[in-house]
């Protein structure tokens, strides 16, 4: 997934970029809140992690911005304004979740998913196509019963190709989920990384729509 995290603790953010990384994520990581709203012009994200107490611009400000102009991502506020008004103005101004620090990182990245995967009209975590069964909560992944290794890009196509089956996804999409803003990249890398996939997965679980991209299959 591709995420912005907004946060100007500088602790906080170290820490919950290292455990996003981890997992194999793409992180912008901003401190301001002026550099955090240029920044959501520019560019899409699966997903946004907001403080709201932030220097030059607050939370709220960016989250209402975002939502004036129709920008539908999921916003996981997180902060240390606890109080229950502060948490109805919140949600009142288009956040999706809230979360008051001091929290786990595990409970964060768990709802952050579940955010995902309700703006992809996903509820369940599991995705399952004949033998292979995905778990894109815990990120297990099977075939036959056995246990799948992917490698972080290898994951990062899987996870976006789940998370709308039955849709058509470019390979510049898939290069944007997978390097980011990343330039130098090979014309031939996605084709290399699907290959990959279909070795272990299965020639037919990844179907190549010639000439448009990328797609596995709608759920029975």
């Amino acid at each position: 997934m591709k995420i912005l995290l907004i946060e100007d603790d500088v602790m906080i953010g170290e820490n919950i970029q290292i455990a996003l990384e981890n997992e194999s994520n793409l992180v912008d990581w901003l401190d301001n809140g002026i550099e955090a709203e240029e920044l959501l012009l520019k560019h899409s994200y699966d997903v946004v992690l907001l403080d709201l107490s932030l220097p030059q611009r607050d939370g709220i400000e960016i989250l209402n911005s975002l939502r004036k102009r129709g920008d539908t991502v999921p916003v996981l506020i997180m902060t240390a304004r606890d109080t229950v008004p502060e948490r109805v103005s919140a949600l009142y101004a288009g956040a999706d979740d809230y979360l008051v620090k001091p929290f786990d990182l595990d409970e964060l990245i768990a709802r952050m998913h579940a955010l995902v995967r309700r703006s992809c009209g996903r509820v369940d975590a599991l995705y399952s196509a004949g033998d292979v069964i995905i778990n894109s909560a815990t990120r297990q992944v099977s075939n036959k019963q056995e246990q799948i290794i992917l490698s972080s890009r290898e994951w990062a196509i899987l996870d976006a190709l789940i998370s709308r089956p039955g849709a058509i996804l470019s390979r510049s999409r898939l290069e944007e989920k997978v390097f980011g803003d990343l330039t130098d990249i090979d014309s031939n890398a996605i084709e290399v990384y699907i290959h990959g996939l279909r070795k272990k997965l299965g020639q037919k679980f990844i179907v190549n729509v010639r000439g448009v991209g990328y797609m596995v299959e709608k759920q029975a």
